[in-house]
C-alpha cells in the first residue's frame, strides 16, 4: 500500500502524525500535531481526509487533548471546548464525531484508557475494510459477467482515506489480488483533485493499471460501455440508504442507472448514521471559494465571481445497487433499510 495516513507517536511528546495529503503527489511530507489546534487545522485544510481516517483522527484527537490538557493544566471547561472543536471540524463526515464520541465515556479512566481504545479503532478499521472488500467483490462477481472488470471510482478511498487497505479502493485492490481487474477509471475529482493526486498515486504504487479522467468525462465513459461497475466511498449513510459522498457522485449514479451498470457504495459500518433518517437531513459542508477560483495558484475564473462549492452531494438510495459494509451487503433498490442490518448484527452478536 502507498502510505500510512494516520499514526500515533509517543515521543518526544504525544502526537498525531499525519501524511500531508495537500502536498501529494509532489512531496511526501508530514504534519505532527502535538496540540488540538494544530490537529483541527490539519482536518480543516484536508491534510487528512476520508471518512474512516477522520474517525481514527477523532479518536486519537481525544487522547491528544488529554495529553495536552495534562501538560497545560486545563480545567474541564477547556477540555470540553477543545474536544468539541475537534468533533465539529468536518460536519458532513459522521466518522469524525463517531470517533470522538466513542472515546468520551473512557475519559474518566484517564489518558492510557483512551489511547488504548483509540488504537483499537485503527485496527478495527483496517480489518473492516478488508472484510467489506471481499464481500463487495463477491457481490460484484455474481452480477458482472465480464472478466476482467473495468472499474470507475471517484475521489480517494484507499489507504490515504482510511487506516489501511481502503473501502472502494479496497474493492479495487481485492479484484487486483484475485487477478480479476482490467483497468481503473480515476475521476480527477474537482476542485481539489483527490482522484488524480491521491488515488492515481496509490494505484501507481501498487502497480495497478489506471487512466485519469476529468469528472465530466465519467458519465460518458459509463454510457459508452467502457465501465463495468462504479464504486465509491461514503462520508455518511442515512438510515434509508441515502449516501453523502464527494461532490460529483450523484452524476455517476444517474449514468449507471441509465446504462444498467452497478453503482456500489463501500464504507465501514461506522459511516452509517442511523440517527439520520434520510439524505435531506445531512448537513452539506460548503468550502472556500478559493478552491474553485484558482488551481495551484493560477486564476481559473474572473475576479469577484460568485462560487457554489459544496464538498459533497447526496445520492438517493433508489440509485444505489449495493451498500457494502463489513456487516454485509444491502441492496437499497430492493430494500433501503440500514436499521435492519444493525438489528441483525446485534441479534447475531448476542
Amino acid at each position: 500500500m502507498a502510505a500510512t495516513a494516520v499514526e500515533w507517536l509517543d515521543r518526544p511528546v504525544p502526537a498525531v502524525r499525519l501524511l500531508d495529503q495537500t502536498r501529494l503527489p509532489g512531496e511526501e511530507a508530514y504534519v505532527t500535531a502535538t496540540d488540538v489546534e494544530t490537529l483541527v487545522d490539519a482536518i480543516t485544510r484536508l491534510v487528512v481526509r476520508g471518512a474512516p481516517a477522520l474517525g481514527a483522527v477523532g479518536a486519537l484527537g481525544v487522547a491528544l487533548a488529554l495529553a495536552q490538557g495534562s501538560r497545560e493544566n486545563w480545567g474541564e471547561a477547556r477540555r470540553l471546548r477543545e474536544i468539541g472543536q475537534l468533533r465539529e471540524a468536518r460536519p458532513t463526515a459522521v466518522n469524525l464525531a463517531w470517533g470522538v464520541d466513542r472515546m468520551l465515556p473512557l475519559i474518566p479512566g484517564g489518558f492510557e484508557a483512551v489511547l488504548a481504545e483509540a488504537r483499537r479503532v485503527l485496527i478495527e478499521d483496517e480489518t473492516a475494510n478488508r472484510t467489506l472488500s471481499a464481500l463487495g467483490v463477491d457481490w460484484l462477481l455474481e452480477r458482472s459477467p465480464r472478466r476482467p472488470l473495468r472499474v470507475l471510482t471517484h475521489c480517494n478511498t484507499g489507504s490515504l482515506a482510511t487506516t489501511g487497505w481502503g473501502t472502494a479502493l479496497g474493492i479495487v485492490r481485492e479484484l487486483h489480488a484475485r487477478g480479476l481487474l482490467d483497468v481503473v477509471h480515476v475521476d480527477e475529482t474537482r476542485p481539489l483533485l483527490q482522484g488524480s493526486r491521491l488515488t492515481a498515486w496509490e494505484l501507481r504504487a501498487d502497480g495497478i493499471d489506471h487512466v485519469v479522467q476529468v469528472d465530466s468525462a465519467a458519465p460518458g465513459a459509463i454510457m459508452r460501455g467502457l465501465v463495468d461497475v462504479a464504486v465509491i466511498g461514503a462520508d455518511r449513510i442515512a438510515a434509508n440508504g441515502d449516501t453523502a459522498n464527494k461532490v460529483g457522485s450523484v452524476g455517476l449514479a444517474l449514468a449507471c442507472a441509465d446504462a444498467g451498470v452497478p453503482f456500489v457504495v463501500a464504507a465501514p459500518w461506522s459511516t452509517v448514521d442511523l440517527a439520520t433518517p434520510d439524505g435531506a437531513a445531512i448537513v452539506i459542508e460548503e468550502r472556500a471559494a478559493e478552491e474553485v477560483l484558482s488551481l495551484h495558484g493560477v486564476p481559473a475564473a474572473p475576479p469577484g465571481s460568485r462560487v457554489f462549492n459544496p464538498a459533497f452531494d447526496i445520492t438517493p438510495a433508489r440509485l444505489i445497487d449495493a451498500v457494502v459494509t463489513e456487516r454485509g451487503v444491502v441492496e437499497p433498490k430492493v430494500r433501503a433499510d440500514m436499521k435492519a442490518v444493525h438489528h441483525a448484527a446485534v441479534h447475531h452478536n448476542h
